[in-house]
């Protein structure tokens, strides 16, 4: 046998002992894999899973042509009662990025998810009519899953930049970059989703900080895990600020401020101190993107 049949031959048997493995550690999930995502879901949820798939693959495709890069990517569409099987992550509806490789998220409405509905008598009449229209159910009831769903992206935007090795210089500029490719792909591949992930963002955003620990981008930094598994309203505040900083610059420069940002941090692999970064960005992406960082904490609405 030849050194290159050899070669081919071990990265084949490698892809079989992983496919293995894979299939055997979900193996009280059903599998609905099909094209470049992995898809793994809880029984009785294989709708919800397909649905959540299909637009994984869609802004897969999406971001590798984009970027140029291709992560390994499997999903994970779990149950409340399969949760605390498949990822440590304490809070059930929470998206995130369990490990290298793979992404979780709910597959059942929940209580962190309504956590952040705000009463309808709080709101403005016109505002109030906003939010039945883009998370009002057929029976009225109010549900944020319409933005929820949408997050599946934001987490295989952290398989992109996780799997590609850029060095992110802070934790939430992963987080911020993630929102910007979120934000992108919906923009210009499912425009009328645009109102479930802008709206929810602003109401939060606008709801002020009482009662939040922790506000500034160096506190997220420092306790970025505590914040997230301990404070989870306060992350999902963090969050939305990204979310309405990726709308607004996305309104203001379009994809390209984010492609610029994504070779900005690919190219640098030394962690720069806060001046030397944000004048490195300025120069890289655009003042855009550094004035939304110099600016975070002048722009808090109390």
């Amino acid at each position: 046998m030849s050194m290159k049949s050899k070669s081919f031959f071990l990265s084949f048997l490698l892809c079989c002992c992983l496919q293995q493995a894979r299939s055997q550690r979900y193996d009280s999930l059903v599998n609905l894999s099909n094209g470049r995502t992995a898809v793994y879901c809880s029984k009785g949820f294989e709708a919800r899973a397909r649905e959540t798939g299909s637009r994984v693959e869609k802004a897969y495709r999406f971001l590798s042509g984009w970027l140029q890069f291709e992560p390994t990517v499997t999903l994970l569409v779990l149950s409340k009662k399969d949760w605390s099987r498949y990822t440590p992550f304490p809070v059930y509806g929470m998206p995130h990025y369990d490990d290298k490789q793979t992404l979780v998220v709910a597959a059942e409405d929940n209580e962190f998810w309504n956590s952040f509905i705000p009463p309808a008598g709080q709101l403005p009449p016109d505002l109030a009519r906003r939010v039945q229209e883009v998370y009002g159910g057929p029976d009225g009831r109010i549900s944020m899953k319409p933005f929820f769903d949408l997050l599946a992206i934001h987490e295989l935007g952290h398989a992109f930049h996780f799997q590609a090795r850029l060095n992110m210089q802070r934790k939430w500029m992963g987080e911020l970059l993630v929102n910007m490719l979120l934000h992108a792909f919906v923009a210009e591949q499912e425009p009328s989703s645009l109102p479930a992930l802008t709206l929810f963002p602003q109401l939060v955003v606008n709801g002020g900080t009482k009662g939040f620990i922790y506000t500034s981008l160096q506190d997220v930094h420092d306790r970025y895990n505590e914040i997230g598994q301990q404070h989870p309203n306060n992350y999902g505040w963090y969050q939305c600020r990204w979310h309405a900083g990726a709308a607004s610059m996305y309104d203001q420069e379009g994809k390209q401020l984010t492609l610029r940002l994504w070779k900005a941090l690919q190219a640098q692999a030394v962690t720069l101190p806060d001046a030397e970064l944000l004048r490195y960005l300025r120069e890289q992406a655009g003042a855009t993107l550094s004035d939304f960082i110099l600016n975070w904490d002048q722009t808090i609405k109390r």
